[in-house]
């Protein structure tokens, strides 16, 4: 999830008419590192020990 994010962040700023994929991958970007961070602390995410 985090490597779509900056892969649409870097297609909304090649492609300066697509905008929308610059904030479609901010989101992305944050919801991966939130789920990251809180994998890695050992929290269960869903129900489940590891998020895949």
């Amino acid at each position: 999830m985090i490597v779509l994010g900056i892969i649409l962040i870097v297609l909304g700023l090649v492609v300066p008419a697509l905008s929308i994929l610059k904030t479609i991958g901010i989101i992305l970007l944050v919801v991966g590192l939130v789920l990251l961070l809180l994998g890695s602390s050992g929290r269960a995410l869903g129900g489940r020990k590891h998020w895949y």
